[in-house]
């Protein structure tokens, strides 16, 4: 059985990632990409979907873990009667093929080990053929190959479709074991040495992070850094796309229905991920951000997704995987996201807003840009006013979302500034008529009279964490009663013990009519009571919102890792980890405090 979320370790080489729990077993590992199918897939239901476990063969204390500096190495030991054990984690960044490596490191005394790899191909609908090749193993099936090496003096067999191995460590001694992926067809995967690849990867990932997390006080710096190194281990670097989190399947509620695949580029994360990695001094990688973007958007502005792979793939079937039962029996489990396919307006507004950070941070807008940002503003033109299924990607029916709205809002906002800023030609007159008549419509029909707040969609009377844009955007200047009716009613009716839902959903499981066209319900959405931070600093409560920030620094777990949702009563985190939009929202409010505290 899985461990809880929070129970994750998460290593990587900047093209996929596997979650290591506390017991030892690696639980979930897609190879060759983020969101290639999985051969370790425990996570989504037990040992017989796949996972790699290396441990003590007796027990003993409760693992010790953590990461070896500003690195993505993960250390986790061992106490037992025998003596003390430590297992090294890590993927180097990748030569030619990926490799998970881990070394077993004798402490003190002896220690008896065992290990458990059982691969299961294409998210473990495929049992695999294993062989012996020298001292090494290979399993093969379809397009996959996964070699296991490892030291002679561990003794390997195979029992029950699996392939154990038992040895003892002694102390002073390193046990390494390297697991490799290959095409089916190609020659045997490279030998690598786990030593110098580990030097190799520590001394990568310090180089990196030297200057993360410049200008912040001392307390939330390491959160901060935690939280950078997150989110360039979600990066893929051949192309610079940053997925929304490594998983897929893990639930918004335990044993609901919400589990949705997340292993994807999100345009809706654009502009806060683009100023989290810019206010961190990561240009560089901004810059990879912000062309993988455009790239993934040429072609027609009608065409134009929520969300890529990770090349910029616009294909994601979803698929339901009935064969697995899903985390902690959360079924179905979706592989593939059929949001894909829905009319999202305010990802025009992410995509403009984001040229506009990014020329405000000397980020060269090429004419061929330009000429892109003029046809997406001809299409939003005819379809501002349209209804569509906003931020949350809801799966009920289209409605006029608040949200949405100001994001076209800011779409034409931002795109007559760029005008007046670099020079450059478009009917400008017409995007300041049009900016003006959205602001009128959504003050108008998104707010309710009664209570002088922005609602959810228009004619609702519901409340959506997501209007809280309407201050972080410039919709509306702070002081605007508008603005402090909306923060206050979200802070006072979206609450989840103390935590901020995105909306409100409906408490049991029976079918409803909610706004989102599901059952059940879900936890407080972190990113939420980020930007209710955000929003705190703005209107001026700034001591209130520093009190939140501290209260969800401590909702990480031991290696600062958050997911997408926290349940404020199980104190247990939930939905799919790590997630990108957490991580960004943590960076950009603690940069904002920063430069409002002084």
């Amino acid at each position: 059985m899985p461990g809880r979320i929070e129970d994750y370790a998460l290593i990587g080489d900047l093209q996929t990632a596997a979650l290591v729990g506390r017991d030892g077993s690696i639980d979930w590992l897609c190879l060759p990409r983020f969101d290639s199918p999985s051969c370790f897939a425990a996570l989504l239901g037990g040992d017989e979907h796949g996972h790699w476990r290396l441990a003590p063969a007796s027990d003993g204390e409760a693992p010790f873990r953590s990461y070896i500096g500003d690195s993505l190495v993960l250390q986790t030991e061992w106490t037992t009667s025998t003596g003390s054990v430590r297992v090294i984690d890590f993927m180097p960044q990748r030569d030619r093929t990926p490799d998970v490596m881990r070394i077993v490191e004798g402490i003190s005394g002896s220690v008896k080990m065992i290990g458990e790899l059982r691969l299961r191909f294409d998210y473990a609908r495929v049992v695999p053929w294993m062989r012996r090749t020298n001292h090494h193993r290979v399993a093969i099936a379809g397009p996959d190959a996964v070699w296991l090496r490892c030291d002679e003096k561990v003794r390997t067999y195979g029992r029950d479709f699996a392939t154990y191995s038992e040895f003892t460590v002694h102390e002073g001694e390193r046990i390494p074991f390297v697991l490799s992926w290959t095409p089916s067809h190609h020659a045997a995967a490279p030998r690598q040495d786990p030593e110098k690849s580990l030097q190799a990867t520590l001394d990568d990932w310090q180089r990196w992070a030297e200057h993360c997390a410049p200008g912040l006080r001392e307390a939330d710096q390491p959160s901060v850094r935690r939280s950078l190194i997150t989110l360039k281990a979600l990066t893929y670097e051949p192309t610079g796309g940053i997925v929304a989190a490594a998983t897929a399947g893990l639930p918004e509620q335990v044993g609901g229905a919400r589990n949705w695949d997340y292993r994807f580029c999100w345009l809706r994360d654009s502009t806060m991920t683009l100023s989290a990695l810019l206010n961190a001094g990561y240009r560089r990688e901004a810059e990879a951000w912000y062309k993988w973007l455009l790239r993934a958007i040429a072609g027609d502005p009608a065409d134009l997704q929520t969300m890529y792979g990770v090349g910029g793939e616009r294909r994601l079937p979803e698929e339901l995987a009935d064969w697995l039962p899903g985390y902690e029996g959360s079924a179905p489990v979706r592989f593939g996201n059929a949001a894909v396919d829905q009319l999202q307006l305010d990802v025009y507004g992410e995509v403009v807003d984001t040229l506009y950070l990014a020329h405000q941070h000397g980020i060269r807008i090429e004419q061929h840009v330009w000429r892109l940002l003029l046809k997406l503003l001809e299409f939003l033109e005819e379809h501002w006013s349209d209804p569509d299924e906003g931020l949350w990607e809801v799966r009920g029916p289209r409605r006029h979302f608040v949200h949405s709205k100001i994001m076209c809002w800011v779409a034409f906002d931002r795109a007559v500034k760029l005008a007046e800023e670099t020079k450059m030609s478009g009917p400008v007159e017409r995007w300041r008529e049009l900016r003006d008549l959205i602001h009128s419509d959504v003050c108008s029909r998104g707010v309710d009279k009664k209570r002088g707040v922005f609602t959810q969609y228009y004619g609702g009377a519901a409340l959506d964490a997501s209007t809280l844009f309407a201050v972080k955007t410039g919709f509306l200047p702070p002081e605007d009663p508008r603005i402090v009716a909306t923060v206050e009613a979200i802070r006072r009716d979206l609450h989840h013990d103390g935590f901020i839902l995105r909306y409100s959903t409906p408490t049991d499981d029976a079918a409803t009519d909610a706004v989102d066209g599901l059952a059940g319900s879900e936890g407080a959405f972190l990113a939420c009571s980020y930007w209710l931070c955000d929003a705190l600093i703005l209107i001026g409560r700034v001591d209130e919102a520093r009190a939140l920030f501290d209260r969800l620094r401590y909702l990480a777990n031991d290696l600062g890792l958050i997911s997408e949702e926290w349940d404020p009563v199980a104190g247990r985190q939930l939905g799919n980890t790590p997630q990108a939009f957490t991580h960004v929202a943590l960076v950009n409010t603690a940069f904002q405090l920063a430069h409002t505290e002084g």
